[in-house]
């Protein structure tokens, strides 16, 4: 691991500052000079890089750890980057997401942010934070001031980002701010056996398959729901709703923000969209979240394929006809689930519990179960107001008759009713 960032920059600490504080308060107009006087003045001297370096890193901690503050996440900061940004911006993100890490021990942070850290394989590679710099340079093949330059434009980028509804404690926040998430470690075996069957319906070539396949793995997912509900109730649990963040990107971010909201709505959560920045929040009961989040990765895979396999002729290639190809197979989508998960809640208050092998076996009708679902879903909408006090909805237009019509009929051959709208 790197050496922690010293003091002692000499010139270089408020040298970067003075840099970044211009960059950050330029206009549009004047951000050209910004960058280049600012990285001229970083990059002037070869002796003086290892310190800029290490001024860098030092002030990473101050810059992300604002952006914690403000209700960001490690996936949020790289996805802006990823949008705006160049490949180069978004390793220089990563490498500064693992410098600041370095402050807090893995036992202090929830399990999303655990995993986010994973995923971005956001680790310490250099040797000295006074020899970051220069070993980045050297592994992207970058002269001082082009480096120079795209730190600045990365720091601009992040500090001018707005406060956002927290999804989750920031790290080092205090015992009494935590929300209760739910487990930190592993995963209830009723997950992995939905993530194999999704997994399944993602490789088969057939279509009948992947139905029966993603329809079986829905129904576990309401099952696992009703369960929960279940405990939470017998025991009187406190727990309260969660969030998370999920991506969607372009193109068509509209209609697969249809589909995640047709996922997220039968599996009782909610989801508000933030168009600007290219994501989802959904709101619902932790084992609710990780099982929306596995189902619609799993359905945005199928849709993919299936559009790329619809149609003929040219105008199955037009940007109208796949438009309305993904909103038409949300819509379908929604019906479908909605439907799977009405049956497994009628069953299971009638006392058939599905088993974790998609056997049923009979039990007792249990009278808390509608009354605790109820409860649950009154739960997830009060934490909607709460962290979303202003919400509009938005319509996603659909163009094109045929490509509806062969949405629809590939989201009856892929898997599994509400409106047809979404939050804002």
């Amino acid at each position: 691991m790197g050496k922690r960032a010293q003091q002692g920059d000499g010139n270089a600490g408020p040298l970067l500052e003075q840099a970044v504080r211009s960059v950050l308060t330029a206009p549009e107009e004047g951000l050209d000079l910004a960058l280049d006087t600012g990285a001229s003045l970083l990059a002037a001297s070869a002796g003086q890089w290892p310190a800029v370096s290490r001024a860098l890193l030092g002030y990473a901690d101050i810059a992300v750890g604002r952006c914690w503050s403000a209700g960001w996440r490690p996936a949020d900061l790289v996805r802006v980057v990823r949008r705006g940004l160049k490949p180069v911006h978004l390793a220089l993100a990563v490498d500064l997401i693992a410098a600041e890490a370095r402050r807090h021990p893995a036992a202090g942070l929830d399990r999303r942010w655990q995993e986010q850290l994973r995923e971005l394989e956001a680790e310490v590679w250099w040797p000295s934070d006074e020899q970051y710099l220069g070993a980045f340079a050297h592994r992207h093949r970058l002269d001082r001031f082009a480096l120079a330059t795209a730190v600045l434009e990365l720091l601009r980028s992040w500090g001018r980002l707005p406060p956002i509804a927290p999804v989750g404690p920031a790290p080092g926040a205090s015992t009494a701010a935590r929300r209760p998430t739910g487990p930190v470690t592993g995963e209830p075996r009723m997950l992995a056996r939905i993530r194999a069957l999704l997994a399944k319906a993602e490789s088969t070539e057939y279509p009948e398959e992947a139905e029966a396949l993603t329809a079986k793995a829905q129904q576990l997912m309401a099952q696992h729901s009703i369960d929960e509900a279940l405990v939470a109730a017998a025991a009187a649990d406190r727990n309260t709703p969660a969030a998370l963040r999920i991506g969607v990107d372009n193109p068509y971010e509209g209609p697969k923000t249809m589909l995640l909201d047709a996922v997220a709505a039968a599996n009782r959560c909610r989801v508000v969209w933030a168009k600007e920045f290219g994501f989802c929040t959904v709101i619902g009961f932790d084992g609710d979240l990780d099982g929306v989040e596995l189902l619609y990765t799993s359905l945005l895979v199928q849709a993919t394929h299936a559009l790329n396999k619809a149609g003929s002729g040219k105008d199955s290639r037009s940007k109208a006809f796949r438009q309305s190809f993904l909103v038409a197979y949300a819509a379908r989508i929604r019906e479908r689930l909605t439907a799977a998960t009405e049956r497994t809640t009628t069953a299971a208050a009638a006392g058939r519990h599905l088993r974790e092998d998609g056997t049923e076996e009979q039990l007792l009708p249990d009278a808390r179960l509608l009354p605790a679902l109820a409860a649950r879903s009154a739960a997830v909408d009060e934490e909607v107001g709460r962290l979303f006090p202003k919400l509009v909805s938005q319509r996603v237009r659909v163009s094109d008759g045929e490509g509806w019509a062969a949405g629809r009929a590939a989201a009856d051959r892929a898997a599994l009713h509400g409106r047809g709208e979404i939050h804002n």
